[in-house]
């Protein structure tokens, strides 16, 4: 039986060459004509920890990480402790036996790997181990030499020709390592398609950083925090190079503040951050709100509450995202559902924060975030770029009795003219007060009451803009799967395995989470007998906000261990649902 699957995981102490083995054998493999999606767990830990790094190979597109393990590189003891529970039973477990002792009656079969010895003393290069493992693990489902033999030559070069072949001899004898010790390993084998020349290896942060340049984003401001700081480092080395700038603020009050200053000066902007840090910038989001500054705030999010577990993954702060703010905030919140879509819902939040003049959430998390996954490239003729509505002195006709210019007018969709400081006629004042139309500080009763409605009309009107949502199985089935986010990769996995015993399943993902969008949910909820919603938290965030909404019996699967589904045990509980409602 031909394989289209294999699931690799490398385990070890952090800083010990476990990304670095990782990323080199994701490249050579997409190079190599293989569909790639990733998925790993670094250590909490500023120094050390055990850390892995997952890479699933596929001859079709997947859309999670995959359930359990068919190879297993363990570093070191730990990493074999941690992981052998996920390894299948016809799996194969590498290890290097200065650092491993496996149990005798492991369930799959054991290889020794003296990783340590090859680099030390047959190679005299310690540093390389990570490039004879990459070299074995490409052997054991054939990879062929010469994509991993161009990427070492590009990421050593500039160190010289002798670095170059030094790591060339590490891939060299790891490969012929694995000849020589594993017969077995033609049941691994994978045999791609031709290589996909319109895809490219991305991580759901760097498309959240892509898609921020293709809507037009000129200022970015954020602080470190795990994992949305890999958005703030790619923004600092790309947008500079667009002519705008990223910078890092002393803390996450510094940066919110900064990004409204920018937009009030006429530029997009956006911060990125996870939820302790979104916590902070609540009071910044209330002005936005009510200064009618448009913004982009990237939420990616992970387990906590406090300081919880920073590396692990959760769908844990929708309530936050929706709700959080002192009065009526109004906001739009997004949920991109794959590392491609983080780019066209980066642009969409842009694009709709600009039009309402409106803070814009875009609710990420640990697992898109991180992961690396081979996507088509995005299609810039796709991409529609949206402007915010300014004024013009003589242009749109939006003045005051007396000639001034309103900043807040009244207008059937809520949205008013912005006026860019220094523009002639256009000089008005925002602050976080209740104002009137000329941006006077009101607090009468038929102002607070008309300047509310004003700021929710653009909510009602942006809903029906909402972004299309994820849609996967036979719409004609009276079960539906109703999920948000991340979780729809196992989803759609776990409605093609039940395919295959009959099981008539239908999923909707709604994008855009506040306001839900009326025309997508009530006909999906209305055509359904059973509707179960899974997601990654306890209390069933988005199951409320639904039920809030469109009030019925739900099926609830909740998940809160930090780990995302495992398509097989989410399958199990649709099946245990599907049976008790037949």
């Amino acid at each position: 039986m031909t394989r289209n699957d294999l699931v690799i995981r490398v385990a070890g102490e952090a800083g010990e060459g476990i990304l670095s083995t990782g990323q080199l054998l994701t490249q050579a493999a997409l190079r190599g004509g293989f569909h790639v999606l990733t998925y790993s767990q670094p250590p909490s830990e500023i120094k050390g920890g055990h850390a892995f790094y997952q890479i699933r190979l596929n001859t079709y597109r997947s859309y999670s990480k995959g359930d359990d393990v068919d190879i297993l590189l363990a570093f070191n003891q730990e990493a074999y402790d941690r992981n052998a529970a996920e390894t299948k039973d016809d799996g194969l477990l590498v290890y290097d036996p200065s650092e491993v002792t496996p149990s005798a009656d492991s369930h799959f079969v054991q290889v020794e790997f003296p990783l340590n010895d090859i680099a030390k003393n047959q190679l005299k290069f310690p540093i390389a181990k990570n490039v004879v493992a990459v070299g074995a693990l490409a052997e054991l489902f054939g990879l062929p030499t010469k994509h991993l033999d161009s990427l070492i030559e590009e990421r050593w070069l500039r160190k010289g020709e002798s670095v170059v072949q030094k790591n060339l001899d590490a891939l060299r004898a790891g490969i012929d390592y694995v000849i020589e010790n594993v017969p077995q390993r033609d049941r691994f084998a994978l045999y791609p398609d031709k290589p996909h020349s319109g895809e490219i290896l991305m991580s759901g942060s760097e498309a959240i950083g892509l898609g921020a340049i293709a809507a037009g984003c000129s200022f970015m401001s954020g602080y470190p925090i795990t994992p949305a700081s890999d958005i703030k480092e790619f923004l600092e080395i790309h947008l500079p190079k667009t002519g705008g700038h990223a910078l890092q603020a002393e803390d996450e009050l510094a940066a919110i503040g900064m990004v409204l200053g920018a937009s009030f000066a006429g530029a997009k902007s956006m911060t990125a951050t996870s939820g302790p840090g979104f916590s902070l910038m609540i009071e910044m989001l209330g002005l936005a709100a009510m200064a009618e500054l448009p913004c982009v705030i990237v939420d990616a999010q992970r387990a906590g509450p406090s300081t919880g577990m920073p590396t692990r993954h959760e769908q844990g702060d929708l309530y936050q995202a929706a709700f959080a703010g002192h009065g009526e905030c109004p906001r739009i919140v997004l949920a991109p559902t794959s590392v491609r879509d983080c780019f066209y819902q980066t642009v969409n939040a842009f694009n709709l924060a600009e039009k309402y003049q409106t803070p814009v959430i875009l609710l990420g998390d640990t697992l898109l975030n991180v992961r690396s996954e081979s996507v088509p490239r995005p299609d810039l003729h796709e991409v529609k770029v949206v402007d915010r509505l300014l004024f013009s002195e003589n242009g749109n006709g939006v003045s005051g009795v007396n000639g001034e210019y309103q900043r807040y007018v009244l207008t059937d969709n809520g949205v008013s003219p912005m006026s860019i400081p220094g523009q002639e006629g256009g000089q008005y004042i925002a602050t976080g007060l209740e104002h009137n139309e000329e941006g006077l500080h009101r607090y009468d009763e038929a102002t607070h009451s008309i300047m509310t409605q004003k700021r929710f009309r653009k909510l009602e009107r942006a809903s029906l803009e909402a972004p299309e949502a994820d849609r996967f199985g036979d719409p004609d089935a009276e079960i539906g799967l109703l999920t948000w986010g991340s979780t729809v990769g196992s989803v759609i996995e776990a409605i093609r395995e039940g395919e295959r015993e009959g099981l008539k399943l239908d999923m909707l993902a709604p994008r855009m989470l506040m306001p839900l969008p009326e025309h997508e949910l009530r006909p999906f909820i209305e055509s359904k007998r059973v509707i179960i919603i899974p997601e990654v938290n306890y209390v069933g965030q988005f199951a409320n906000m639904v039920t809030s909404q469109y009030p019925r019996d739900y099926v609830r699967i909740n998940l809160y261990g930090g780990m995302p589904f495992r398509v097989d045990r989410l399958l199990e509980q649709i099946r245990e649902e599907v049976a008790q409602h037949v």
